[in-house]
């Protein structure tokens, strides 16, 4: 099957998302980094196979929407594929250990194997492994930067962000 992969960007509290995927799902959301960022004009129409997505990264950005419900098609491994999956059990507002997945997964020898399928998550948020943390609850590694991480996990536990005004 040929597949008409889309691009869109996302304007997010905590940075621009990039959004590719098609007709079988979603391929990838990443965030940008602070130069690229500045380089994207986000459009002003999201083409149809993502608009769904937009509207839920909206509602959860709102404090609206705790549990995605997106066709979903990244593109990895047997075995990071069922790192992922295991990610998405992970439920809103909680956090788990590196060793507590590798346990749920059933090899907890695999740690630094689970560790890296999840650093390689191609979608940002909706495959939550912001919510993965040290086993002293330490929040080690972040694909998009620990201080996302860290806003991430207050955002769905529901603590005000404090304000410098």
């Amino acid at each position: 099957m040929v597949s008409n992969l889309q691009t869109t960007y996302y304007k997010t509290p905590i940075g621009i998302a990039k959004i590719n995927g098609d007709e079988n799902g979603i391929q990838s959301i990443s965030v940008l980094d602070e130069n690229t960022s500045a380089t994207i004009s986000i459009p002003k129409e999201t083409p149809s196979c993502l608009q769904n997505c937009v509207a839920q990264l909206d509602e959860y950005f709102a404090g609206k929407r705790t549990v995605f419900d997106l066709q979903l098609n990244p593109q990895g491994t047997t075995f990071q594929q069922s790192v992922w999956n295991e990610l998405l059990n992970i439920p809103f507002g909680r956090t788990r250990t590196y060793l507590e997945q590798t346990k749920q997964l059933g090899d907890v020898k695999a740690i630094r194997a689970v560790a890296s399928a999840n650093g390689k998550n191609p979608i940002w948020i909706v495959i939550p492994c912001h919510r993965v943390v040290g086993s002293d609850g330490s929040l080690t590694g972040y694909a998009g930067g620990v201080w996302r991480k860290k806003w991430l996990l207050e955002h769905e536990s529901g603590a005000k962000q404090q304000t410098l005004f």
